[in-house]
Parts: structure tokens; sequence; C-alpha cells
């Protein structure tokens, strides 16, 4: 059985990347693909159990990074990883260049340390394709402002506007697998464009 593929989701909140989780689920699945939909932090009991407290809790960025990784590595062994030996993809909400762009860019971790805890963590596992979906920080806000805000949410524009610039950092080193979508196009804009990226997969 051939291993499946692994499609990540990032982007500052209110991008809308969680907006087009399921239309590219179901893109895939309209294409004979068993896809498993997934979110970080989260995606086990455990894992969910850290969401909240991150999303919630006031902790240093040490710490904030350490939790991340932990619930990353609950969530390769017990889902990731087991998915793709199966043949299965993965659709997930985040994962490691969330870290680089919120705990690095945003909030100043070393890059270095952060590429510590991902060789560990990871064992070489990387997404065979990113999506970036990329909005100025003054139009996230906008779309934000209808829903409670949670410990990420409440921090100001500078610290979105260093994530923003993280991620295009991020997408600029490895082209090959980060790919960035403006996001503040019309939704029918964006799909088609989305779909398309990820056809190549397919």
């Amino acid at each position: 059985m051939s291993r499946g593929r692994f499609i990540t989701l990032e982007g500052i909140d209110g991008a809308g990347k969680s907006t087009h989780l399921a239309g590219i689920a179901d893109f895939l699945r309209e294409r004979g693909k068993d896809v498993v939909v997934t979110r970080e932090p989260g995606g086990t009991p455990l894992g969910e159990s850290l969401r909240a407290l991150l999303l919630s809790q006031p902790m240093s960025v040490e710490t904030e990074t350490l939790l991340m990784f932990a619930a990353r590595r609950e969530h390769i062994a017990k889902v990731i990883a087991p998915a793709l030996a199966a043949g299965r993809w993965v659709l997930s909400d985040r994962f490691t260049d969330a870290t680089y762009a919120y705990q690095g860019a945003g909030r100043g971790m070393a890059a270095d340390r952060i590429a510590a805890l991902e060789h560990w963590v990871q064992e070489g596992l990387q997404p065979d394709l990113t999506l970036v979906f990329d909005v100025p920080v003054e139009i996230a806000w906008q779309r934000l402002a209808k829903s409670p805000a949670d410990r990420f949410e409440r921090e100001g524009a500078g610290f979105f506007e260093r994530i923003r610039a993280g991620y295009l950092k991020r997408a600029a080193a490895d082209p090959s697998r980060v790919r960035v979508i403006s996001s503040e196009k019309p939704l029918a804009n964006v799909k088609k464009e989305v779909e398309k990226i990820i056809s190549t997969l397919c």
C-alpha cells in the first residue's frame, strides 16, 4: 500500500483557512481519497486538553512552544503517522509552520530551538503540501470581530504582522512545498485556486 499524502493549512487568525478545510476534504473525497481531517493544537484527546490550556492560560513562550510540540508528538503518533501508513490523506488545520510563525516570528523564540524540537518530535515528517492563506491583518481582524477572541487573537496588530511576515518567509524558503494564496479575493476565486494546486498531488 502506498503512503498517503499530508496537506496542511496555515495563516494568521482570520485568514480564512478554516473556511476552506471542509471544501478541500470534499474535493479530495470526490477523487477517491480516504481523508482524515484534523487540527493543531489538538487532534487527540490529550492534544485537545493542551489546546484548551494554550488558548486560555498565560504562559512563557518556552512553555507555549513545548506544549505545542507535546500536542504535536501525540498527534503524529496517534493520528498522522498511522493514517499516512494506511494510505489515507491527512488534512490538518496547522502544523509546525505555525510554530515558526507564532512562537518564532510572533513571540521571538529562536528558530534553532524550534528546529531542534521539530527534528526530535517529527523524525523527518513534513507535509507534502502547505497552503498559506494570506490576508492583510486589518482584514483578518474585521473577520475575527464577530466571534469571541482567544488568548492569541487578543494580541496587538504588531504580533500578527510579525506572524504574517514569518509565514511569507517560510514560503519563500521552501516554494516547492509552501504555496501562498491571497485569501482577500472572492471566496469562489480562492476555492478555484486551492483546487488547482491540490490537483497536482492527485
